[in-house]
């Protein structure tokens, strides 16, 4: 974990030194906060809390390992790559941006940021249309919704765009392969166990979600349905309702008080979503309620929630890394870019540092390209990674 640590530490150190220092440098960032086709350039430059964490990660890895880091990025000068989050000022989405930009640009490559301002496949319609008029090179898109977005992203692809999702899929058509934060069901099983230990192993829970049309938390919960109902040990729990936040803080607190409201006897509230669960987290220790919380969070917002005690309303919760993900996502657009892949099941490439991954199958009959096993947050690591991301 450590060594992922200062990976991200170099990466952005590295990316901040090429906009700060190379006027003449092909590597530039686009951000639209908009889902209009009009491009607001970013200039970047390096912070003093940007150059402190410089110090300390040259210091820890030497310049060696970040002249090595850049080597390994791949060749993207003369390319641009873009990045479709789900939303403006969703946090989870702006670590994922981090992660992507760093990569693209300590590869010499073009980074244009998409962020619509709505949670919906129409704001991620538009953004499409509008990257396609642009001519970039690749496409990588955290899916609002899995099925309403196959005409504008085949569009993209019949005009030699190459597409990839992350985080929330896109279907197997639209699609070249899909970054997978972990397998769907390795996150149902280890929410499932979760609710399961917090619970006891019996009593009523509830399940709190972004949008209804999320295809990553859609396909976790139908995980963790399926767990339960195969097996007898969950057998005492009753899951009494999914309610919906649609990943909108004011929205998330108001279904997390009907939901205490609705449900008395409620022990346990699971939100595989980092907005949901931060809104939850706060209702829950604000009223001093004793349903307890668990499911997918940012560290840096649930720090104060984390605790195995009364005082605290999560006693601990899972997430990746939001910037890795998006650094594997920029690693798997360049080796598509450069055809280095293609997406088919087999296929492997190196991800800088990070190391070497292949591309599978997935359960919809596409592929995928897995980063890892999800992380469990509790007391006695918060404090390490609070600071983190």
């Amino acid at each position: 974990m450590k060594k992922k640590v200062i990976s991200i530490m170099l990466s952005a150190v590295m990316a901040a030194a090429l906009l700060a220092g190379c006027g003449s440098s092909s590597s530039t960032t686009t951000t639209d906060t908009s889902s209009s086709e009009t491009e607001t350039a970013a200039e970047e430059t390096a912070s003093e809390e940007t150059t402190e964490a410089a110090a300390e990660a040259a210091s820890e890895a030497g310049e060696e390992a970040a002249s090595d880091a850049v080597a390994a990025s791949g060749d993207a000068t003369g390319k641009t790559f873009a990045i479709v989050v789900k939303s403006a000022g969703n946090p989870y989405n702006e670590k994922e941006i981090e992660g992507f930009q760093a990569v693209i640009e300590a590869a010499g490559g073009t980074c244009v940021v998409k962020e619509p301002e709505a949670a919906t496949a129409d704001a991620q319609v538009s953004a499409i249309q509008s990257l396609i008029s642009q001519g970039v090179d690749s496409i990588s898109i955290a899916a609002n919704d899995e099925n309403a977005l196959q005409s504008a992203l085949q569009e993209a692809m019949d005009a030699g765009i190459q597409v990839s999702c992350f985080d929330s899929k896109v279907n197997a058509s639209s699609r070249a392969t899909f970054v997978n934060q972990a397998g769907t069901q390795e996150i149902g099983q280890t929410l499932m166990d979760a609710v399961y230990d917090i619970t006891g192993g019996s009593g009523q829970w509830a399940i709190l979600s972004a949008t209804s049309q999320a295809t990553n938390q859609n396909a976790w919960i139908d995980a963790m349905k399926s767990i339960a109902a195969s097996d007898e040990k969950y057998a005492d729990l009753e899951l009494v309702e999914v309610a919906y936040g649609d990943d909108e803080p004011q929205k998330s607190t108001d279904q997390t008080q009907a939901l205490l409201s609705n449900y008395p006897d409620l022990k346990v509230i699971c939100a595989p979503t980092t907005v949901g669960i931060a809104a939850a987290a706060k209702v829950l220790q604000d009223q001093g309620s004793s349903v307890k919380l668990t499911g997918l969070g940012l560290p840096s917002e649930m720090a104060e929630y984390i605790g195995d005690d009364d005082a605290h309303s999560c006693p601990y919760m899972y997430l990746w890394n939001p910037i890795d993900l998006g650094q594997l996502a920029a690693y798997t657009s360049i080796a598509l870019v450069n055809g280095d892949i293609t997406g088919t099941a087999g296929d492997s490439f190196t991800a800088g540092d990070m190391g070497d991954y292949t591309v599978v199958e997935a359960d919809d009959g596409g592929t995928e390209i897995i980063l890892g096993a999800p992380f469990r947050f509790d007391s006695s690591n918060i404090d390490e990674w609070k600071d983190i991301y």
